[in-house]
């Protein structure tokens, strides 16, 4: 009764705010039409509150909100539209939103591993660390006895529900690890420290998951680490591992279906588990995808046909890993792309999903010391150089923006890097230097490495906050600004909810 008391105050109130608004000298504005349809969009929007059956978790690693505004603009410039305007899949109103705090236990900076940790498990966690509690200390093997956190992946796998985990980076990486693996360093891929008996590597556990019937499907990069080392790999390259393990052979042995490209993945049928991967290490970057590569949409697609099987429900955490990677090198060409990928990505798994009993979340890990120069004009490419704001019309002037050394200056630039202005002295300690002239084709260059101050050979990361878009039951619980662990609690109850 409350509830219906409500709805209809807030309609009424909605249509008197739409009659006095008709009298505004502005009504017929574009923009103000468009501002009214947000509001009733909002307005309309209904909250769900049944159980979930199917969890979505959505990670572009390095996508902070400031990455996230370059995706939009330079998906929406690709489209012939100025950009600006552009909305991405997760943006519309359909999506609650909220801010999400990424700091570590003991890191203002955080780090891929305790990020994904977190929204895995509930609780922050260390750097460095993947689910394990706060008393256990990075590269101290002794210290995991009796710190392992249990996963939501283990959750759900108590509740009869199908586990996925899909990744542009390897799949023994940092975020895709996070689903299954528990380990005192992240960097402990296929080779532990001598005499360490507490855990496994985080190759090894994968393939434990897979064979107990946790990990149902994974698909992405990083076959060396699943062969003996210097045995050749499914993809040609030559195996890292250096205990002799051949972790492939155990895999085909319990049954698990492999595929080293996209034809033999599209080839397998969905009845027995499923394990991909195309690349020795990461997945190529999407500027640079071979056409034997699956998408992050195919991977998406593939992975949510198998887990759909499960008439109880899946959990499946997918990553754009290569965003991150395009900005630790400065190149925000390649980031761009992998971002859209991302978004295209996002647009597969609402369009084969239902809102009624699926919770789809898209968030980020961390953001990056990415920044962004101004005052550039309306649809200036975002990947160029920066145009001046035009006195007429709405697009920006023919003249570039200088700055106070007569050169101009990329939209996109980085507070640290290895486009680094600064350069050393050769034979000295000091850096020194000046910024190097740059043209807009050379700005707008795929390889382009973005202006940056202080050098550095791998671009940081940086601490601000994330987004996190939510839809389907018990979304709207996301909401205001919050700790990255909450992530796993909305998950949590939208399963479990009576």
């Amino acid at each position: 009764m409350k509830r219906a008391l409500i709805s209809a105050l807030a309609f009424a109130a909605a249509t008197a705010a739409s009659a006095q608004d008709s009298t505004l000298p502005q009504a017929n504005s574009e923009w103000f039409i468009a501002g009214q349809e947000t509001i009733q969009a909002i307005l309309d929007r209904q909250n769900n509150t049944g159980r979930a059956k199917n969890v979505i978790l959505m990670i572009a690693d390095g996508n902070g909100v400031g990455t996230n505004y370059a995706t939009r603009v330079f998906a929406g410039q690709l489209q012939g539209k100025m950009g600006e305007e552009h909305v991405l899949p997760q943006e519309t109103p359909e999506f609650h939103s909220a801010l999400v705090k990424t700091y570590n236990i003991n890191a203002q900076t955080p780090d891929s591993a305790p990020t994904a940790g977190a929204m895995n498990t509930g609780v922050k966690q260390r750097f460095n660390l993947i689910n394990l509690g706060e008393n256990a200390v990075h590269d101290d093997c002794s210290t995991v006895a009796g710190n392992e956190l249990t996963t939501f992946a283990e959750i759900v796998t108590g509740m009869d529900k199908s586990v996925g985990v899909i990744s542009t980076a390897r799949l023994t990486h940092a975020t895709p690890a996070a689903v299954y693996a528990k380990t005192a360093s992240r960097d402990w891929e296929d080779e532990l420290p001598e005499g360490c008996t507490a855990q496994k590597d985080i190759a090894a556990q994968m393939i434990d998951a897979m064979q107990s019937g946790m990990i149902d499907i994974a698909l992405g990069g990083g076959s060396r680490y699943f062969v003996p080392k210097g045995t050749e790999t499914p993809n040609g390259g030559k195996g890292h591992r250096p205990d002799g393990t051949d972790l492939l052979a155990q895999a085909k042995d319990a049954g698990i279906q492999y595929a080293s490209n996209k034809a033999e993945l599209d080839a397998l049928d969905l009845s027995k588990p499923i394990l991909g991967m195309w690349t020795d290490s990461h997945a190529s970057y999407e500027a640079d995808r071979p056409e034997t590569e699956p998408s992050l949409a195919d991977m998406t697609k593939k992975a949510i046909e198998f887990l759909s099987q499960n008439e109880n429900g899946y959990y499946l955490e997918i990553e754009a890993g290569r965003v991150d990677h395009g900005n630790h090198a400065g190149n925000a060409g390649r980031t761009l792309r992998d971002g859209v990928a991302f978004a295209e990505a996002i647009a597969m798994a609402d369009e084969l999903t239902d809102d009624a009993d699926t919770l789809l979340i898209v968030t980020a890990d961390h953001e990056h010391a990415i920044a962004f120069n101004g005052y550039c004009g309306r649809g200036t490419p975002i990947d160029g150089l920066c145009y001046d704001v035009a006195k007429t019309g709405i697009k920006h002037s023919d003249e570039l923006l200088l700055g106070d050394d007569g050169k101009p200056y990329s939209v996109i630039g980085y507070l640290n890097g290895p486009g680094s202005v600064l350069v050393k002295a050769e034979g000295q300690n000091d850096y020194a230097g000046s910024r190097p002239e740059v043209t807009e084709e050379e700005a707008r260059d795929v390889d382009y490495i973005q202006q940056a101050l202080i050098p550095m050979s791998s671009e940081s990361h940086s601490g601000e906050d994330v987004a996190v878009y939510a839809k389907g039951p018990w979304a709207h619980l996301v909401d205001g600004t919050i700790e990255q662990n909450v992530i796993f609690h909305v998950m949590n109850y939208a399963i479990n909810v009576e």
